[in-house]
């Protein structure tokens, strides 16, 4: 038998583990959960999958050459490890958060794959010989499973995690724009009309006087977004609980919804530059601003929402309805 056989049945069980994890449902355990004891069994089976990445590693990076017996150990050495990871992957009860079950699902699925890539740089490096593929791999494993210590621990943190990536993306799109919206001007607008050709170089390259005054409150409704994450965030850090499965379920609720913010955030974006279709920019912002009402809809109804916080809920809904409104009465010959 070859060498490195064994390697080979470990990337296929591998392939496997990491299909049941991507798609795989929560084990519903009948012993009661206890989330301390989840994260401290989930640091460990991390730790120890570093270590035995480290050792697969090493076994194939020097002469003498590993026999097939000492390779089918580490291989089932590795094998261990990664089940272990998917087997307290799976204690993780949906009744946690599928906010928080879905940033554990990633962490996991990294380390698997982590280690798939770690195998099949072994396999196609020739023997003895530590490859740059294979350091870069063997880190990759590492820094995977070093992500573990970085995982939110409850729901709430969780959700504020993923707000807090939405926003930044919102805040990315918005910065864009107005950069654009300052490099953008008409390039043309110091030459006369070209008398034989009877306009003025490509339109397509810059907006008209029209154009940019719909752009105007279509900013108005990419600023609205970012304060509406922003405010969404800070009262989910500050009022935020995941004592009680109705908690749970309303910070899974603000998460999902927030999640359409950005994607209907970029759609606007691209269709505002030019040649601009006016009535692309109507249907974009109107996505948009229904994503927006909802968000605020959902937080005022949630525990994040005390009386003394109803007040901005209250002024961003009007600042969404102000600037969409706006946008139905420049667009309305579009129609």
């Amino acid at each position: 038998m070859e060498a490195r056989e064994p390697l080979r049945d470990l990337r296929g069980a591998l392939r496997a583990v990491l299909a049941r994890v991507r798609e795989g449902e929560p084990g519903e355990g009948r012993e009661p959960f206890e989330l301390p004891r989840f994260w401290d069994a989930l640091d460990q089976t991390f730790k120890v999958t570093s270590q035995e990445a480290t050792k697969l590693s090493l076994a194939f990076s020097r002469p003498p050459l590993t026999s097939a017996e000492d390779c089918r150990k580490l291989s089932e050495d590795v094998q261990n490890a990664i089940l272990a990871v998917a087997t307290v992957y799976y204690w993780l009860p949906k009744g946690q958060g599928t906010t928080l079950r879905k940033m554990v699902r990633d962490a996991t699925t990294e380390v698997v794959e982590g280690m798939i890539q770690l195998t099949e740089t072994i396999l196609s490096a020739p023997l003895e010989s530590l490859s740059q593929e294979q350091l870069i791999s063997t880190g990759g494993v590492w820094e995977a499973c070093e992500q573990v210590s970085n995982l939110p621990r409850d729901n709430q943190a969780a959700v504020a995690s993923a707000l807090a990536a939405c926003l930044g993306v919102v805040k990315d799109a918005l910065e864009e724009m107005e950069h654009a919206l300052v490099e953008g001007q008409d390039p043309y607008s110091d030459i006369m009309e070209d008398e034989e050709l009877g306009f003025r170089g490509n339109r397509d390259t810059y907006w008209s006087e029209a154009d940019r005054k719909l752009l105007s409150s279509c900013m108005g409704l990419m600023k609205a977004s970012k304060a509406c994450l922003k405010k969404v965030l800070g009262v989910v850090k500050a009022y935020g609980k995941a004592d009680s499965p109705e908690q749970i379920a309303q910070l899974d609720d603000l998460a999902d919804i927030a999640n359409d913010v950005s994607p209907s955030v970029d759609e606007l974006a691209l269709s505002m530059y030019p040649p601009m279709n006016q009535l692309a920019v109507r249907l974009n912002a109107a996505k948009l601003a229904s994503v927006l009402k909802k968000v605020l809809e959902i937080t005022k109804t949630s525990h994040v929402c005390p009386p003394s916080e109803e007040g901005w809920v209250q002024f961003l809904t009007g600042a969404v309805d102000h600037n969409m409104n706006k946008i139905k009465n420049f667009t309305q010959g579009q129609l």
